[in-house]
């Protein structure tokens, strides 16, 4: 029987990234598409662009944040982070070796 401190993690499926990588390509195309064929001068259609860049951007950056977020609550990440803190409060640069 393994004693893990660990919790344990869903595993995103094939299927499930495709859909998602998917989804996202559908919405980013058709969002695109339409700014291409609405009836706007070239300086709305590029504020339009570049709002969707932003957008797109910041929604990869969101996702990152959330992500890094859950993984710091993990177990294993704050027994890592424990280690480390006492690693660095043991450590004496000034003390020499002999």
């Amino acid at each position: 029987m393994s004693t893990s401190n660990e919790i344990p993690q869903t595993v995103t499926t094939a299927a499930f990234y495709a859909q998602a990588a998917i989804a996202f390509g559908v919405s980013l195309a058709t969002a695109i598409v339409g700014i291409l064929y609405l009836p706007l001068d070239p300086w709305q259609r590029g504020f339009l662009a570049i709002t969707l860049l932003f957008l797109t951007s910041s929604t990869f950056t969101l996702a990152k944040v959330v992500r890094d977020r859950q993984e710091q609550t993990t177990v294993r990440a704050r027994l890592d982070e424990a280690r480390m803190d006492k690693i660095m409060a043991d450590h004496d640069p000034f003390n020499r070796v002999a």
